[in-house]
């Protein structure tokens, strides 16, 4: 049964004229003066979101210097610290 409806399926979506509605698509684009801009204005925010976000991000880690990740690593170990503790204290 499932083999029939698909098959129906196909068959009407095979011959339905599709492709001459192509040939009508372009009445439904309307391009006018403002159209630039509005490319333009959607386009923007893509652009600009990720350099600010990049800018943001620099800013915040910029003053870090290595001692103070080791700083915080003293504070709080990691994992994979606890693990070589552990493994050089195995030894």
């Amino acid at each position: 049964m499932k083999r029939l409806i698909s098959a129906s399926i196909f068959t009407v979506l095979a011959t339905l004229p599709v492709t001459s509605f192509a040939a009508d698509s372009y009445r439904w684009l309307h391009v006018t003066i403002e159209t630039p801009w509005i490319i333009f204005l959607i386009l923007l925010p893509m652009v600009l979101i990720p350099a600010v976000l990049m800018a943001i991000l620099y800013w915040k880690f910029a003053g870090q210097t290595p001692e103070a990740e080791k700083k915080k690593e003293s504070i709080q170990p990691s994992p994979e610290s606890i693990e070589r503790k552990s493994e050089s204290t195995d030894v």
